[in-house]
């Protein structure tokens, strides 16, 4: 995979929750690439250990470790491995996430709601807290345990993922548009509490990337766009999806200690333009 700026994060331990998906797993190929030893989390072992495996055939430094980002022993336990196997984190990457479907509705708009959809007043609490608690406490968690690396050593780097939705809520997912909201909030909060403990946090917003999980939502069966696929790019001024690799360049600046030594509490929108443009 080629990377998008030369950076050098040779020794540093980076940690990256997520991992055994498609935009995280990418991240920690990324940074296994510029020296960094790379602990890679997912709930699916299969799929980090395999990762590991892959980097590791590459002669990069990656281990893979089972975790539930919801699960503060779990993630301790992890943490006293990670320690054991490459030393404190440098760089945690909050890169847990996702939707439910039981956190969303069918319809877009309430009046085109027909017999037998999932309307607003079909969501259950325990979807919408299930989806609240797996991107709110998921950052939150991981960062207790493993900032307090950082705080030992007075330096470090917090990088949370946002979206396009902590923006402007779309329609249909209400949940994770509010969970997303948070983290952007939570991401300053974070950057005013740790600013005297040399430990800087940031977030990224990526825009609308196509994945297994939204992938229905985007595409028919034929492969064709579906028609909300089809108001996402008229309302993004480039035009297209973003690719995965695209949000590299901007997670790699936002943790680069030299490029971004002054940089703490943003949310960079890499999005095609979409959170620009107004529709007019």
């Amino acid at each position: 995979m080629k990377l998008p700026l030369n950076n050098d994060f040779s020794g540093k331990v980076v940690v990256v929750t997520g991992a055994g998906g498609v935009l995280c797993g990418d991240m920690a190929r990324a940074y296994a690439q510029a020296g960094a030893k790379v602990a890679a989390l997912d709930r699916n072992l299969e799929k980090v250990t395999a990762l590991a495996e892959e980097l590791r055939a590459q002669g990069y430094i990656c281990n893979g470790y089972a975790a539930n980002v919801l699960d503060p022993e779990i993630l301790e336990s992890v943490h006293q491995q990670v320690l054991a196997d490459f030393g404190p984190c440098d760089i945690l990457i909050n890169g847990a996430g996702g939707n439910n479907p039981r956190a969303t509705t069918d319809n877009e708009y309430q009046h085109e709601a027909k017999e037998g959809d999932t309307t607003f007043f079909d969501l259950t609490s325990d979807g919408v807290d299930f989806v609240f608690k797996l991107n709110f406490q998921g950052t939150l968690l991981p960062t207790q345990v493993f900032a307090r690396d950082m705080v030992e050593k007075h330096s470090g780097n917090i990088l949370n993922i946002s979206s396009m939705n902590a923006y402007i809520p779309l329609t249909k997912i209400p949940a994770y548009s509010g969970a997303k909201a948070a983290i952007s909030n939570f991401t300053q909060w974070l950057a005013t509490h740790f600013a005297g403990s040399g430990i800087r946090c940031n977030a990224i917003a990526p825009g609308f990337i196509v994945s297994r999980q939204n992938h229905a939502l985007l595409f028919n069966d034929d492969g064709t766009p579906t028609a909300r696929s089809a108001k996402i790019l008229a309302g993004t001024p480039m035009g297209r999806f973003v690719d995965s690799k695209e949000l590299l360049g901007g997670v790699f600046f936002l943790t680069n200690d030299s490029a971004a030594s002054a940089i703490t509490g943003v949310v960079l929108p890499i999005d095609c333009g979409f959170s620009a443009y107004a529709g007019v």
